[in-house]
């Protein structure tokens, strides 16, 4: 969506109305484990977002409604017949999205399973990442000095690849305390979870931090070679409004959260 020549992701919208869902409906649930009704109300609940989503394209969101739904049903109770079965459907579905990927999502798997297959095509992206990491050593080269995004050879360094930019400018140090930042934080969502004053809102938060979980795990992986390369922006980190709306909203709803369980 153009608004005025800025450019504004529903999606990511989409991704709060999708946590806030999911946690409505699991608080109203009373039965120790999940039924495959509810699997399938669910799946319905996220699956034609995801599907809309990732016909935009943008497949990377249409993937984090997958870690808000699998959190809350565990959060839930699962039974492992359940959990065994879905497995198995998700093994077999694979041949089956792989004939829906457009080929330059084809050609990123391929370079993810053999990554000096086109270094300077498909997996350029992952190369520039991965000599802008180790470059960083220990202490970085310092803040500005950074060779491989100053210089271009990191695609978009300001956005999806922004910690690759950091690290090699921050070094291993520096990209440890954000680590750790990161961690801090989920914690602090995970703990907001557990003392929640009700169900939903112990359902919302944990939904939250699945998803902060997710986009901070695939995008520092897919830098370094871990996962394939997706459109997953780095919380807080990197450019884009629409994301940062996202985690502001998803934040200020954990503290009225937690506000909520002194009012009461």
């Amino acid at each position: 969506m153009h608004l005025g020549g800025l450019t504004f992701q529903v999606s990511e919208v989409v991704k709060l109305v999708i946590i806030m869902a999911v946690a409505a409906y699991l608080a109203e649930r009373r039965t120790k484990y999940v039924t495959w009704v509810d699997l399938m109300k669910l799946g319905a609940l996220t699956g034609l977002p995801a599907v809309l989503v990732a016909l935009e394209p943008d497949l990377g969101t249409a993937l984090t409604f997958i870690p808000i739904v699998a959190a809350g049903v565990l959060l839930a109770g699962m039974r492992w017949q359940h959990f065994a079965v879905l497995f198995l459907l998700g093994v077999l579905a694979l041949p089956v999205g792989w004939h829906f990927l457009r080929p330059y999502q084809r050609d990123r798997l391929m370079t993810y399973m053999n990554p000096s297959l086109d270094t300077q095509g498909s997996s350029y992206q992952v190369t520039q990442t991965k000599i802008a990491v180790g470059s960083g050593g220990l202490w970085g080269k310092g803040l500005g000095n950074g060779t491989q995004s100053r210089l271009g050879f990191i695609p978009v360094s300001h956005a999806d690849s922004i910690f690759a930019a950091f690290a090699e400018e921050q070094g291993f140090v520096g990209t440890l305390f954000v680590l750790l930042l990161y961690f801090a934080l989920l914690l602090r969502l995970l703990d907001g979870a557990q003392m929640a004053a009700d169900r939903a809102g112990g359902f919302l938060l944990v939904g939250l931090a699945s998803v902060l979980f997710f986009q901070v795990a695939i995008n520092t992986g897919m830098l370094v070679g871990l996962f394939p390369v997706v459109g997953i922006p780095l919380p807080l980190m990197s450019q884009g409004g629409s994301s940062l709306a996202f985690t502001f909203l998803g934040l200020g709803l954990a503290m009225s959260i937690r506000a909520r369980r002194f009012v009461n």
